[in-house]
Parts: C-alpha cells; structure tokens; sequence
C-alpha cells in the first residue's frame, strides 16, 4: 500500500466530519472574559461619545472654537500619557494601574455634568484624555502579561472586534438623548458611561487573574532607564506605524469631507462608509492575524495593508466629478480597501509591538508603541484635511505615498530591531 494510500485511509472521511460553526464567542475563556470586559467598557464609550462635544456646546454654552481648544489640549496630554503609564505597569503590576486609570476615568467622565466654568472643563478634558490613553497602553501590556505569547495578537484581534460591537450599540442608544435633546438626557448618558467605567473595575478585580509576578531581574530592569525610548529601531516601527494609524483620520474625517465637498454621492453615505468599515473589521481582524506571529511576516503584513490603504486613496480620488450612484460605489469599493488595509496592518503592527519587546518590560514598549498611535490620532484630523481640503486628488496621493512608506519601509526596519536584538 502506497504512503498515500495509507494517509487516505486515515482521514476522517468528509461525510463524518464535523460541520464548523462560525464561534461567536471565543474558545478561550479568559479572552471570553476580556471580551465582557471591554463590550460594557465600550457600550458606555460608544454611548457618550457621540454626546459629549454636543453636551459641551449645546448645554453647556461653550462655542465650537472653545471646545476645539479643550479637546486639543486634551489630546497632546494623551500623547504625553503613554510612556510614563505603561512604565508605571511594569513597576507596580499593570493590573493595579489599570484599575486606579480607569477610576481617574469614571470620576472624570461623571464630573462633567457638573461644569460650570471653561477652565474647569479643560482640565476634566485633560484628566478623561490622559487616563484614557493611560489605560489603552497599560491594558494592551496587560492582555501580553495574561495571554500566552501565540494567542496575544489573536486575541487583541478579537477583542478589536467586540470593541466595534460595543460601540456601534452605544452610539445606536445615544440616538435616545439626541433625539430628547436636554440636559437631562445628556446628562443620564454620560452617568451611565461612568457607571460602566465602575463595572469594569469590578470585573477587572474580580473575573480576572492577576498576571505572575516577574523575576527578580525584569522587576530591576523596571526600576531602571525606559528600556523602549533607548531602541532605536523599536521607536522606527513606532513612528512607522504612527503613519499607518493616519488611516483612522483618513475614514472619520477625510472620507466625509470629500463625499461631501467634492462628490456628487447621497449625503447618507457618510453614515454608509462608517457602516461599511465597521462590519468588515468586526468580521475580517482575527481572520487577518494568521501567520502573524512570526515577526518577518507580521512586518509584510504591515507592507501589504501600506499598499491597500495606498490603494484606498487612489479609488476615492476617482469618485470626483462622477454622477452620484456612481460616486457612491466607488466610494464603497474605496472605503472596502481601507478596511482591509486597517484589519492588516492593526494585526502586524500589534504582533511587532509584543514581539520586540522583551518580557517584563511589556508596560514601557506598550507605552511607547501607545504614545505614536495617540500622536497620529492627535495629529492626523488636522493633516488628512489639510491634504484632502487643500489639496484635492494631490492631496490623496501624497497621503497613498505616507501609507505606502509607512508600509513598505517596516521590513527593513524590523529586520535592523531583529539584528540588534541578536547584537546585544
């Protein structure tokens, strides 16, 4: 009998096989737990921020120059947050951080509906943003302190996708205190979002197990200098990936100021873009993680969703000047390539952030990791409409050219990281 022959005979015939079942919920059940976790966290995030800057102009009486301000300064204080938060993780244990994070956060967020003065919503603003990107990085070094090394990025994947669930469902509630349009309504949505900032605590301390302590030498190593702001090629791949992160500007502002200004497609497809990018991250990023635990291919991954995102551009650039449905389509096919950019490159860039950083120093090389994607999302809004207002079909094609360096560029530089990891 022929060896393929033999292997035939072994194979559990088609007829007995099983059906797969698509698994809404995890097989793991400490990611299961993370996901409860973070679809109440993110119900209640989904369901204020849609609020909030209307709360602050609407009921509150402060202009839109004003809160333009507030929220800016809250940003640069986010971006300044993330290094000295994942330290602070590695030091004293980030379960510990986390929890005392978001209770700066619930405090913060409730204490709004108590502003009764510009400079006291600045620096609540300030507060909310600096404990929000806090706990982003101290989070993500948490999920690499509880998950085993071939299941963090998957798992991240996974929880990305119920991070969409939970917001998209809060923003559906939110519809409620817009469509009443009072104080009080304004007011009960942004409690409620602190509420859910205050189970999260309880889950965290309750459900879930406190990561192991480290050895001796990685908890002196945490005493020390920032081992991450001294990697040369680990701050390449932060700044690499901070222009791919332009991708989330490029949807949320880039997309609707063109639809609307420079195309003839249906106003509602500004709400049909976001729809469109929703559900595909929801069902495409665990799918689009295979592979990437092996650091060469996560850096490919990061090229190729460079390249789709490159390509986002240069389709919606087409939509102008074409009749309206025509425009919508193209619109679609536009913002379809963005999401399968976004779902690619998140994955390989979340692989090379756990995959560069030594264990027990996760919280600093998270926080720094943090630091560059805060900074693209501090930044980016101003230059995606720069480039897409200003600049019309140039301004997509310089923005395709960032994705594109940004992507291809990521290669070489993790191989450098990997080289003197070797070296050292």
């Amino acid at each position: 009998m022929t060896t393929t022959t033999v292997e035939a005979s072994t194979r559990t015939p088609r007829r007995l096989r099983p059906p797969r079942r698509p698994r809404l919920l995890h097989e793991d059940r400490l990611v299961r737990r993370l996901a409860g976790i973070t679809l109440v966290n993110t119900l209640g995030n989904g369901l204020s921020m849609t609020l909030t800057v209307l709360f602050f102009t609407r009921v509150l009486g402060f202009g839109a120059g004003r809160v333009g301000l507030a929220l800016t300064a809250a940003g640069l204080c986010g971006v300044l947050a993330g290094v000295p938060a994942g330290r602070a993780a590695d030091r004293y244990g980030s379960k510990p951080v986390l929890i005392a994070l978001i209770a700066v956060e619930a405090v913060g967020t409730a204490s709004y509906t108590l502003v009764g003065s510009f400079p006291v919503l600045v620096v609540l603003a300030c507060l909310v943003a600096t404990a929000d990107r806090g706990s982003g990085a101290v989070r993500n070094a948490l999920y690499a302190e509880v998950l085993p090394p071939e299941k963090r990025v998957e798992g991240r994947a996974y929880l990305r996708s119920v991070t969409n669930v939970g917001i998209g469902v809060g923003t559906c509630l939110a519809a409620l205190a817009l469509q009443a349009d009072t104080r009080a309504a304004y007011s009960v949505a942004i409690l409620a979002d602190a509420f859910s900032y205050l189970v999260v605590i309880a889950l965290f301390a309750v459900v879930l197990p406190s990561p192991p302590k480290r050895a001796d030498r990685a908890a002196a190593e945490a005493a020390g200098p920032n081992p991450a702001l001294r990697n040369l090629p680990f701050l390449a791949v932060t700044a690499l990936n901070g222009l791919l992160c332009l991708q989330f500007s490029m949807i949320e502002v880039g997309v609707p100021l063109w639809l609307v200004r420079e195309t003839s497609a249906p106003r509602w497809m500004v709400s049909g873009s976001m729809l469109v990018n929703t559900v595909l991250v929801v069902l495409l990023q665990v799918r689009a993680t295979h592979g990437t635990e092996r650091v060469g291919t996560a850096a490919r991954a990061c090229g190729r969703g460079g390249l789709l995102l490159a390509g986002s551009c240069a389709v919606l650039a087409l939509a102008h000047g074409l009749p309206g449905w025509v425009a919508a389509v193209v619109l679609a096919a536009g913002v379809g390539l963005q999401a399968l950019g976004e779902v690619v490159s998140q994955a390989g860039g979340w692989a090379l952030s756990y995959a560069l950083a030594p264990e027990g120093a996760h919280g600093a090389y998270q926080g720094v990791f943090n630091t560059g994607q805060a900074a693209a999302m501090m930044l980016g809004p101003a230059v995606v409409a720069w480039l897409v207002v200003g600049h019309g079909i140039l301004g997509w094609a310089l923005l395709a050219t960032l994705f594109t360096v940004g992507g291809l560029a990521m290669a070489p530089t993790v191989r450098w990281a990997r080289r003197q990891e070797l070296a050292a």
